[in-house]
C-alpha cells in the first residue's frame, strides 16, 4: 500500500493555508509619516530602519521610507547596513553600534557610513580603509547626557584631532558629528537645552580641529517634532515612522503602520466560576463564552496583558482573560448566547479611531513602550506589506 499517495503535496498546502495571524503593514502611512516629519522639522529626514524595520520588515519600510522623502537611513549594527546593500539599496546609511570587530571592510568598501565614539574604533576604521585604498565615512558621536555611546567630553578634542590627522590623508571623511537625546519624548524645552548646548559645544571644537561634517544631527522623533532647537542639518525618524506618538501628552497626526489581526480558533462556553489558563488566578464572574485565539508570547503578545488587554471580535472589544501562554490566549467573547464563531477575524491591533485597541493601549496593558511591542512580534506571524506607497 502506498502510503504516500493521500498526502497532499507541498504546493497545495502552501496554496491553502491561511496564518493564524497576520501583521498588516500600512506603507501609505509610512510615507505619509515620513513627509509628515520633514515638513514639520523643515530639515531631511534618517529614517530609522534597525532591528527589522522595528519588526516590519527592514528592507520594505526602507525602500518606502526613501520614496517618501528621507535622505538616508539609519540602522543599529553593521550587519544590518550590509543587510540593506544585499537587498540592493542604494541610499544612505549609517550604522552606529560598531566595534573593532565588526565587519567594517565590507562596510567601507560598500559605503556605509560609521559611526564613531572612540580613538581606538577611528584607528580601525583607518586600518582598514587603508588597507583597501578607499576613504571611509564617518559620524563622530559626542555623550550629551544619555551616558550610553558617545565620547565622553573629555575625550572628544582628542578623537577630533586624530580624525582631523587622518583626513588629511584621505583615510577618512568626518561627514557627520551626531549624538542621542536622553529626554526627546518630554515637551518642555527645558528637557534637551543642555543636550543642545553640550551639542553646539561639541561641534565648536570639531570644527577648531579642522572637522567641516556635512550634518549635524541630535534630534530623534520626539525633538524632530516638539524642539527646534534640536533640528540642526538632519533628523533621525524612528517611532513617528511607524506612527507612535513620540512626545509625553501630545498628538500629532501620524498615521498607525501596523494591524494585527487573527481568528478564533475553538469556542467553550463555560457556566461562572471556571478557572481559566495555568494557575486558575481567573474565574469567570457569570456563564460565558471563551473564545481560543493562536497567539501567545511566542509571537509577542506580552504575558503581562493576561487580564488586561482588550481584542475588537464582532466589533466589539472583548477582554484577554487568564494568563497568555506561548502559543495562545483566551478571551471573553460574552454571553452564552454570543455570535462569535469560530473563524471570525479578531484585531489584536488597529486604528484607535474605529475604536479598535491600538499599539500605545498593549504598550500600556504591558507596562512598557510602543516600540518594544513592536519589536517582539515573533516568526509565526506572517508579515503583508500593502499600500500605493509600497514598492516592490
Amino acid at each position: 500500500m502506498d502510503l504516500t499517495s493521500s498526502v497532499p503535496s507541498a504546493c497545495h498546502i502552501a496554496s491553502t493555508r491561511s496564518p493564524f495571524a497576520t501583521l498588516a503593514v500600512d506603507h501609505d502611512a509610512i510615507a505619509h509619516n515620513t513627509a509628515l516629519v520633514a515638513t514639520t522639522a523643515a530639515v531631511p529626514v534618517m529614517a530609522v530602519v534597525k532591528a527589522d524595520g522595528f519588526g516590519l520588515g527592514m528592507a520594505q519600510v526602507a525602500r518606502t521610507a526613501v520614496r517618501g522623502g528621507a535622505i538616508a537611513l539609519g540602522v543599529a549594527t553593521v550587519d544590518e547596513a550590509l543587510s540593506l546593500r544585499s537587498s540592493g539599496i542604494t541610499a544612505r546609511v549609517l550604522a552606529w553600534l560598531v566595534d573593532p570587530l565588526s565587519d567594517l571592510a565590507d562596510a567601507i568598501r560598500l559605503g556605509v557610513e560609521l559611526g564613531c565614539s572612540t580613538v581606538t574604533l577611528l584607528e580601525a576604521i583607518v586600518a582598514e580603509a587603508r588597507a583597501l585604498g578607499i576613504t571611509a565615512r564617518v559620524h563622530l558621536e559626542i555623550d550629551t547626557g544619555l551616558s550610553r555611546s558617545g565620547a565622553d567630553p573629555g575625550s572628544w578634542e582628542r578623537l577630533c584631532r586624530a580624525a582631523a590627522e587622518h583626513e588629511r590623508f584621505g583615510a577618512v571623511r568626518v561627514v557627520g558629528i551626531w549624538s542621542h537625546l536622553a529626554r526627546a519624548n518630554e515637551s518642555h524645552p527645558s528637557a534637551t537645552a543642555s543636550a543642545v548646548d553640550a551639542f553646539t559645544d561639541a561641534a565648536v571644537v570639531a570644527a577648531e580641529a579642522g572637522l567641516t561634517p556635512e550634518v549635524l544631527h541630535l534630534a530623534s522623533s520626539g525633538a524632530a517634532l516638539a524642539h527646534p532647537s534640536t533640528r540642526f542639518s538632519l533628523v533621525r525618524v524612528g517611532q513617528a515612522l511607524f506612527g507612535v506618538q513620540p512626545v509625553d501628552g501630545r498628538h500629532y497626526p501620524l498615521r498607525p503602520v501596523l494591524r494585527l489581526t487573527s481568528r478564533v480558533v475553538q469556542l467553550r462556553r463555560v457556566p461562572a466560576g471556571t478557572s481559566v489558563s495555568y494557575g486558575g488566578g481567573y474565574r469567570t464572574a457569570t456563564e460565558t463564552t471563551l473564545a481560543l485565539i493562536p497567539l501567545g508570547y511566542a509571537d509577542g503578545i506580552p504575558r503581562l496583558a493576561g487580564d488586561r488587554a482588550e481584542v475588537m471580535l464582532r466589533g466589539r472589544r472583548c477582554r484577554v482573560v487568564g494568563r497568555v501562554s506561548m502559543d495562545q490566549l483566551i478571551v471573553d467573547a460574552g454571553p452564552v448566547s454570543s455570535d462569535v464563531a469560530e473563524g471570525d477575524e479578531v484585531v489584536l491591533i488597529g486604528d484607535p479611531d474605529a475604536g479598535e485597541p491600538g499599539l500605545a493601549e498593549w504598550a500600556h496593558w504591558a507596562e512598557t513602550i510602543p516600540q518594544e511591542i513592536m519589536t517582539g512580534f515573533g516568526p509565526r506571524v506572517q508579515r503583508e506589506h500593502r499600500g500605493a506607497a509600497r514598492v516592490a
